[in-house]
């Protein structure tokens, strides 16, 4: 029998009887979501601001998405790469000219993606750059997240991520984030074996950590110098998150591996996607690659659904606009909890210094019962990620709910 859910408690005990231990989530059981605003099992109200980790950029059931879902849905499905279907040329194409690359190759979620942004560095570094096969390298930064595959854990510095899951994958330098010094020095001691440096150009899950102006435009510029792929993973904060198209474009940057997620998918179905240029993504021939749903029907149409709202609805200039407004209104909260306020766009972060004993999750915790939900990461971070659907008036409406909820811990 199919359980019916009547209650939240019902539903966090299914999940504590039944599910892996793998996740920590606040205590509410969401049931129902409409823009920038989820509802749970009992009919509470709440501001959403995780956005789902920058997933549902384009807000909660978006009806142009949902209704690229169901459309297709009722006519084709899945096909499998073994057949060519009718919305996946269509989809790279208007992905392709939307990012300005050459070539597009699907997959779902944001570490498959960047396990393919790897494995076409790599490739490229022995069939184009002529490093040895069991010789080339991949130069990444400390307090990365790129995913939680083995090959992926294997770049983090974060025991949580990598402990205790036996030998990691070779290959992999890793170097202070914000430090072009750092990347210079690697590249001149080794760069005739490296082939990459992947690194997220705001990192999300360090807490919205935003290196200094300049940092990506210098280290695409020693790449460049050393024949060296500039890899940027903009699964979190590309997609108009940051107020920009994609992070990198705050400097100019082009990557030569585009990597997305996320939000390609506009909240509905996985969709991820890496972009390169012919002389990168052709080194890949058939059969050595693939996936089985990545780039099936649904998720194309969805994916061009979830792209155009970006544009049709101005969701990039939004998040910039309301990004400011936030990080002005935040830093104006008197509070000793409050250490300090960082992001761009509307990807957000306040960093809380513990008062008698009371933390970023005691801060969540009452700001739920407030009515929005966040949530910390590395325990004194909260990250502030609305849907970039908000509006100014929901915004601060919002804001209100964080600062009655910081008062309440005075």
């Amino acid at each position: 029998m199919i359980e019916k859910i009547t209650s939240s408690q019902q539903a966090m005990d299914l999940e504590e009887k039944y599910g892996a231990h793998n996740y920590h989530p606040l205590p509410v059981v969401l049931a129902k979501g409409k823009g920038a605003k989820v509802w749970d099992v009992e009919g509470k109200e709440y501001f959403d601001f995780l956005s789902a980790y920058s997933a549902v950029n384009q807000g909660h059931c978006h009806p142009a998405i949902i209704k690229a879902m169901t459309d297709q849905a009722n006519r084709l499905t899945l096909s499998s790469r073994a057949f060519f279907n009718d919305a996946l040329g269509v989809w790279e194409k208007y992905v392709t000219e939307y990012f300005g690359y050459d070539k597009v190759l699907p997959m779902n979620s944001g570490a498959e993606a960047d396990e393919t942004g790897l494995k076409l560095a790599r490739r490229w570094g022995v069939v184009k750059k002529g490093i040895p096969n069991d010789k080339v390298k991949i130069v990444c930064c400390e307090g990365n997240f790129h995913g939680r595959t083995i090959t992926i854990i294997t770049m983090s510095n974060d025991p949580e991520s990598y402990a205790n899951y036996g030998p990691m994958t070779p290959g992999f330098i890793r170097i202070p984030y914000n430090d072009p010094a750092a990347l210079e020095k690697v590249l001149d001691e080794q760069g005739d074996e490296i082939a990459g440096f992947l690194l997220e150009p705001i990192q999300g899950e360090a807490g919205v950590y935003v290196p200094d102006d300049g940092y990506l435009k210098k280290c695409y510029d020693i790449c460049k110098k050393h024949n060296v792929l500039f890899m940027a993973d903009e699964v979190q904060c590309g997609i108009a998150r940051t107020g920009k198209m994609l992070a990198c474009d705050h400097e100019g940057v082009r990557p030569d591996i585009l990597i997305l997620g996320k939000a390609l998918g506009g909240g509905v179905v996985p969709v991820s996607a890496v972009l390169a240029d012919d002389d990168i993504m052709l080194n890949i021939k058939p059969g050595e690659h693939g996936s089985t749903f990545g780039g099936n029907p649904i998720a194309a149409r969805v994916s061009i659904a979830a792209l155009q709202v970006i544009k049709d609805e101005h969701l990039m200039e939004n998040a910039d606009r309301l990004g400011k407004i936030f990080r002005e209104e935040i830093g104006k909260i008197k509070s000793p909890m409050i250490e300090k306020v960082r992001g761009k766009g509307l990807l957000n972060a306040v960093i809380i210094k513990p008062k008698d004993g009371k933390e970023a999750w005691d801060v969540c915790l009452k700001m739920r019962d407030l009515g929005l939900l966040a949530k910390p990461t590395h325990q004194h971070i909260i990250r502030f990620a609305p849907p970039l659907v908000i509006t100014e008036a929901e915004l601060r409406e919002a804001i209100e709910i964080i600062k009655k909820a910081i008062a309440s811990f005075e």
